[in-house]
Parts: C-alpha cells; structure tokens; sequence
C-alpha cells in the first residue's frame, strides 16, 4: 500500500509529528505510524510508573500543542492533579497525557485522516516508482510512502569497558539498562551500588533506590564527576540574549556568558534566556567551535542548563551532604572481581593514579547513546543507498533547516525528514518536548506546503 506519509519511530517524537499529521491532513490522506514499541509514544523517560521520577521542565512549557500552552496542565487539574505551571510534574504522568491526546484525536470521526499503526520494525528500504520509499517491514510486508519523517530515538548507551572479565555468576548484578526497573526488587537494603555516569538517569536511580528501601552506600563515577544542578523555587526573569551580540568561538561566548550572570542576581536567568536562541546560537558556530564544545564544556552545559525540580534535587543534596552518595572522577578502565564483589577500575581524572571501587552491585546510567547511523539497521541501509548521511560530528544525520534530510546523493524517490535526536547536528537542542513538539509542526507543515497531501 501507498501511504502519504509514513512516519518511522514509536516515541515522542513520533507521537508528536502524528498529532499534528491527524490535525492538519485532509481526510482523505492515508498515514501509517511504524513501529514495535508496545509503550508507544511514552518512550523510556514517560514509562516509568515512580513518582519520584520528575520533569525536569515545568509542566507549563510541556504542552504538546504550541498553539494551546496550558493543555497539559488543564489535564493535569482535570485529573485531581494540585500542580500550577511552574510545577513539575511526574513522568508518568506525562506519558499519560501524551496517550490520552493521541487517543482523542483519533476519536475524532468527522474528516479525520486515516491512521494504520503498524506494529513493526522498518528492517530496510528501496526505491519505488511513483516518487516512492518502501520499507521492508519485520513482519514480511512492505508498505510505500510519499513522504516519510523519520523519528528513530536513541537507546541507552553501551558499558565504557566489556564486562567479559567478571565472572558470569556475578554478571546479573551488572545493570546495562537501569530502566528495566526490576533490577530494584533483587537488591539488598545494605548493599553496595556503583553507579557510572552522573547525570539526570543517576539522579533518578539513587532516587529509586531510596523508595524501594535501600539504605547502603552510593559510588558514582564519572569522568568530571559533575552532577545536574537545580532549578530555583521562585524561577528568576530570563535575561534578553542577542545571538548576534556574542563571539564567535566558545571561549569567548563562555566569557560573555559569565559576565551577564556577574550582572543578574541568579545565573539561571542567564542559562533561560540562553534557552529559545540555543539553535540559533549553535548555527552560527564552525564545525570545529562545534567539536570544541563537546569536547571542554558539554558536561558544565548539561548541568546548568538541564536542572532538576527542587525538591528532587534538595534529596538528593541531602544524600550527599550525610556521605550516602559519594562522587569519584575518572576515567573507568576496567570491570572485575575480588572477594565476591565487583571492582571498577579507574583512572583517577588530571592524574596518573589508578583507584578501584568495590560494591556488589554496578549500574550503567552513562545516558543515551548519541544519535547516528551506526545504531540502526535501517539507517544503514538508507546510507548505503546514499538516501542520508552521517552528520560530520556524529550528531544524528545531516538535514536543512527545515529537517528535510540531505541526501548525499542528490536525490530522494520521496520527500523525506527527520524529527528529534537525529537532527541534533543541525539544531542541537532537539531532544525536549518544547522543541520537539514545534519542529513536529514544522515539519507537518512543509509537508503540506509543497502539496504532498492529498485534496480534500
């Protein structure tokens, strides 16, 4: 079957171009909705069912319409909810949400547009006739599409070091996913944890941890030994930015930067203002300031500008100010065992020492895997037939700014794009609902624009 649009991807970023798909196409357009996640649309951030596991965005800015800014939190009062919109909400009700907006637009029977939800892997594609992309789908069909938006997350990033040098007995206390919750049940009140990385996922897993009663000591290892800061009680004004106004290279912005938070009287300010010129901001750079931002001052940018809610973030500081929680910097280097535990291996950060931390259980919270082709079957496919390209950085895969994908070779049998964590190269910022959620409009309204849909 020939579909108008096919949407390829079963998160957010899919739940989001198809709401505006079923808003703006005629009834009389055709899509179809691929994908093999039974959570659809709620992805890994919106499946958790704990309540400690909080929006790090305040549910006034978590609309999934643009146009209407206070959906979510009308839901939210309608539901018994007491949150304003400067709250922040749990997760899982925001993956709720997301599922009751989905599940009444397609309640909706007078000139919606058809909708096949297809539960499939997309396992490779081919050109067809008609201006065309098939897909070959798991399940032994095929299905065509006119225009297709691919929006393929990310999973969560693989261990730094191979754990093939712990025994095998004791491989099940190695957690290489820690969204699997279950993994909680099997660990003792006294035990020891080590937790690699130390971003928002550690937060959340010592978290975790405390509400299913764990009460022993917390390792957390990571290369700066950095961990998220939080948002303030009483926001400040964001500060006015002109992207045009700041320098060139990142040393010279970071020290604009700290100037303007020597002039206000709260540096989030600073970081909210940084907020709705982030993309414009990342546009002007070079590819080589671009490499020395990930390079020297990504992991101090998620930690200003990716903050927690308050009271998250007040449990946490009291966890480490009593030693619970203790922080090491340095570089993991190898995973072993000793005396029926394991041991981690590191490199102690700026030295030549090396220092190993003993606990019975290792968690992998080193966050999301970077968005590429590598991951991806179909998107290795679909780069070998020169369809899309890796983006220089290895952010995603390259796209205009209108996420329209740039094919290496010239020409697409259909028109295609992409929303959300692979078009970071482009946009940088694209992994949130705020801006998500416009770039899913954006790109349903180019799709229209140039008459791709159907008349009604």
């Amino acid at each position: 079957m020939i579909y108008d649009v096919i949407v390829v991807g079963s998160g957010f970023s899919a739940i989001s171009v198809t709401c505006n798909l079923i808003e703006q196409l005629p009834a009389s357009a055709m899509v179809a909705v691929v994908g093999d996640d039974p959570g659809f649309g709620r992805g890994t951030a919106y499946r958790t069912e704990l309540y400690l596991h909080r929006l790090n965005v305040p549910a006034g800015r978590m609309s999934l319409k643009p146009h209407r800014p206070d959906d979510f939190v009308d839901w939210l009062k309608n539901r018994g909810r007491r949150l304003q919109s400067g709250d922040f909400a749990s997760r899982s009700d925001y993956g709720l949400y997301v599922r009751d907006t989905l599940a009444q637009l397609l309640r909706r029977r007078d000139g919606r547009c058809r909708v096949d939800f297809i539960r499939a892997k997309a396992a490779g594609c081919v050109e067809r006739y008609n201006s065309t992309l098939a897909f070959h789908l798991g399940n032994g069909d095929e299905i065509a599409g006119r225009n297709v938006v691919l929006c393929l997350g990310v999973g969560n990033a693989n261990l730094p070091v191979d754990p093939t040098g712990v025994p095998l007995p004791m491989r099940s206390r190695i957690v290489e996913n820690p969204w699997r919750l279950s993994w909680l049940r099997r660990v003792a009140s006294s035990d020891t944890v080590c937790i690699l990385g130390s971003g928002l996922t550690m937060i959340d897993q010592v978290l975790a941890l405390r509400a299913h009663g764990h009460r022993g000591r917390i390792d957390v290892l990571s290369r700066r030994g950095l961990a998220p800061l939080g948002h303030a009680r009483k926001p400040p004004s964001p500060l006015p930015i002109d992207v045009a106004s700041l320098p060139g290279t990142i040393s010279g912005i970071l020290k604009s930067l700290r100037e303007k938070s020597r002039l206000v009287d709260d540096w989030r300010g600073v970081m909210d203002g940084l907020r709705p010129v982030t993309q414009a901001l990342w546009q002007r750079l070079s590819d080589m300031e671009r490499a020395r931002f990930l390079r020297h001052a990504l992991p101090w940018w998620n930690i200003h500008r990716h903050r927690v809610a308050p009271d998250v973030f007040d449990r946490f500081a009291k966890l480490v100010s009593e030693g619970t929680v203790r922080f090491h910097a340095g570089f993991l280097k190898s995973l072993g065992a000793e005396k029926g535990r394991l041991l981690a291996g590191y490199r102690v950060r700026a030295t030549h020492d090396f220092a190993g931390i003993r606990t019975d259980w290792l968690v992998n919270c080193t966050g999301m895997e970077r968005a590429g082709i590598s991951h991806s079957p179909l998107l290795k496919e679909m780069s070998r037939f020169q369809l899309i390209a890796a983006d220089p950085l290895g952010l995603g895969i390259q796209v205009d700014a209108n996420s329209e994908v740039v094919a290496p070779s010239g020409i697409s049998p259909a028109r295609l794009f992409a929303v959300g964590a692979l078009t970071a190269g482009q946009f940088w910022e694209i992994t949130a609902v705020p801006d998500i959620r416009v770039q899913a409009k954006a790109v349903v309204e180019e799709i229209i624009a140039q008459g791709a849909a159907p008349e009604a």
